[in-house]
Parts: structure tokens; sequence; C-alpha cells
């Protein structure tokens, strides 16, 4: 006699039948203005430039892929040593005011930064941060975790003086940050394993050094260990609110996200090549 066997197909019947799609309503929070104001002072060219962009935004729930930028808004410095006003436009209305007269950070004067928006002040203060040149990078032959690595050695050497708190961005929102508490005084050498799937050889890419704040040190090392070393940068969104230095004079509770820094900065061009 043939045996049938039917059992495997009516489990299989009865878990097809009661396969669900739940739906999750994810919590939708109010958005906040999210302001990045990182000010780099190039002191090692001549003359001296600046990057000093303040760039507004509003953050946007986790999973959004867009976020929505700020071109309504009212921004200007204060130089406190004199009142002397600088201000900024968004002449591209892309959300990134800059100063309508060339402007360059001078040393130990203190910057107050104002953000007008939807009738709400917001203020920070900055002040220069000394940096040190990049001495030397070459690209190395050691990888770390994958094949697919690339070792940059860096080296830099630390300003004996005064405690210092540096920060690397190594090509796009690839952070390391460091302070001189072991090496005061001393050159530093470290690697870095740059990761890029998509790289096309020979690829150029630029690696600055920022001279920054022990308070800007541990903002960054929160924010680093909430988004991942590539975590996209300020605008990323984070698992927690991350304060900074800048606050809401006109309603406390409507905090912004984001800092007011400014840094002496210095940049160094690698060519990236083959070495498999």
């Amino acid at each position: 006699m043939k045996k049938i066997y039917i059992f495997p197909f009516i489990i299989l019947l009865f878990f097809a039948n009661c396969e669900k799609i739940v739906e999750v309503d994810l919590p939708t929070i109010e958005p906040k203005l999210v302001i990045d104001a990182s000010f780099e002072v190039l002191f090692d060219e001549t003359p001296a430039t600046a990057n000093t962009v303040v760039k507004l935004r509003l953050s946007a729930d986790y999973f959004e892929e867009e976020i929505p930028v700020v071109t309504n808004a009212i921004v200007f410095l204060t130089n406190l040593s004199d009142n002397a006003v600088i201000n900024f436009v968004d002449g591209d209305l892309d959300g990134n005011y800059k100063p309508i007269n060339t402007f360059i950070p001078e040393d130990d004067i203190i910057y107050q930064l104002t953000v007008i928006h939807n009738n709400e002040t917001y203020k920070g203060k900055a002040t220069k941060v000394k940096s040190t040149k990049i001495d030397n990078i070459q690209q190395g032959d050691d990888t770390l975790f994958s094949e697919d690595q690339i070792e940059l050695k860096i080296s830099f050497t630390d300003n004996i003086a005064v405690e210092n708190y540096y920060l690397f961005n190594i090509d796009t929102y690839n952070y390391v940050i460091i302070e001189d508490r072991y090496f005061n005084g001393s050159e530093y050498n470290f690697s870095y394993y740059y990761e890029d799937e998509n790289i096309e050889f020979p690829k150029n890419i630029t690696i600055k050094l920022f001279g920054i704040t022990k308070e800007y040190y541990t903002y960054f090392r929160v924010l680093i260990n909430q988004s991942g070393t590539n975590g996209g940068g300020p605008f990323q969104s984070a698992p927690s609110s991350l304060l900074g230095n800048i606050t809401n004079t006109t309603n406390e509770s409507n905090f912004p996200l984001g800092y007011f820094h400014i840094s002496e900065t210095d940049t160094y061009d690698i060519d990236l090549i083959d070495k498999k």
C-alpha cells in the first residue's frame, strides 16, 4: 500500500494562512533647528584664508532621506571686543549662510553667533583654537579587517605649551579625535584604515587637521559613538538629541542641535594608488 504524508503541507499551509503584516507607527518628533557653524581658518596659507559657513537645517525623523534646509533666517556674528557685526547671507538659497565680506577670525577674540529663525533667537560663543601642521601622510601596505582597506600613516607634532585636542576629517565624514595626554610636545604617528567600496584608482583625497576645544572633543566623541565613525556629519540622525554650545534665548525648551566652533586647520592632499 502506498502511504501519503500530508503533515508537512498542512503545517506550511497553516503558517501561510497565519502570516500577517504588522505596520508599526514610529513616533515623529518636532523638527529642531540644526546649526553647523564649524569655521576653518587655513593658517598655513599665505595669506591665510577661512571657510566660515553657517549651515542651517531642520532635523528629520530617523528614516527620512532628505534633510530640510532653512533659507529664511537672519545670521550674524558679533566681535565682542569691539561689537563689530559680520552679516551672513544665503545667496544660493541652499541653507548655507556666508559672510557678505571676507572674514578671517582673529586670535584671542570671542565671537558670538546669532541666528534668528521663526521669531526665536539662538546664540553661541567661540574663540579660535590653535592647531599644528600635518607633518606627513603616506600610504601604507597593511590592512586591519578587510583587503579593501587602505592604510594611511599619519604624523604630526604636538605643541608642548598647552593641552591640545585634535580632530581629523579624512576625505569626507571619516572622523578621528585625539588628545595629547600621552604625547604632549612630541611627534605622534598613527595609522588610519580608509575604506571605499567604489574606489577608482588613482584617487585624490584631502585630510584635514583641526585644533579643537576640550568641550568640542567631548561633543564629537559622543557624536561618533552614536552615529559611527562615518556618521554623516552633524546633520546625521542620531539616536538621541546631542546638545552643543548654542542656546535658544527666546524659548529654552526649543533647544537647537549643532555647534559653533572656530578651528585653525591644516590640509594635506594625497593620491591613493592600487598596491594589490
